[in-house]
């Protein structure tokens, strides 16, 4: 007989393999961005994994459906909110209109991507780099390195929210 712990993990494994798509789906109506909507539904499962005391068999899908909901609303509170702030800076003058000064501080951030990067365990180094410098799919990353492809999403899932936060940090 299953101990809890593996009735709860081929629980999540199942719910991931039946409603990946349909909650990307769901999140992608919502925001229209095909990235975002990537990330969004892997931070819905990693969600879904911090309660596992909570779930049962019979809720995991609304459970799974209700953190999707509020991790777009979320999202797109923030979205809205950027867009406020940019058109109110605008507005009163503050947004930088100079080429130069736009491009110092592009590269400032990027920089700051660089070493937020560079800091990673060696295995997250090499996929995030691999899937944002160079434009990998998971696939052909999973392929490259050997790894499987969860693998090397949950790799891409914990460095860019690593390096999300310490941008924010910077910024």
């Amino acid at each position: 007989m299953k101990d809890p712990e593996e009735k709860v993990n081929q629980l999540v494994a199942e719910c991931y393999e039946k409603y990946r798509h349909p909650v990307f789906l769901y999140v992608y109506y919502k925001t229209g961005k095909k990235e975002e909507s990537e990330d969004l539904t892997q931070d819905a499962f990693a969600r879904l994994l911090e309660c596992r005391k909570m779930l049962c068999e019979e809720t995991v899908k609304h459970f799974l459906f209700t953190i999707a909901r509020n991790l777009v609303t979320d999202y797109l509170r923030r979205h809205y909110r950027r867009q406020e702030v940019a058109a109110y800076l605008y507005e009163s003058g503050g947004l930088c209109s100079d080429e130069t000064e736009s491009g110092i501080v592009a590269r400032d951030l990027q920089k700051a991507e660089y070493r937020r990067v560079a800091s990673l365990p060696m295995q997250r180094r090499i996929v995030y780099a691999m899937n944002r410098f160079q434009g990998k799919t998971s696939d052909e990353i999973a392929l490259r390195l050997n790894l499987s492809k969860r693998t090397v999403e949950n790799h891409l899932f914990i460095s860019r929210k690593e390096v999300r936060e310490y941008i924010k940090q910077c910024i």
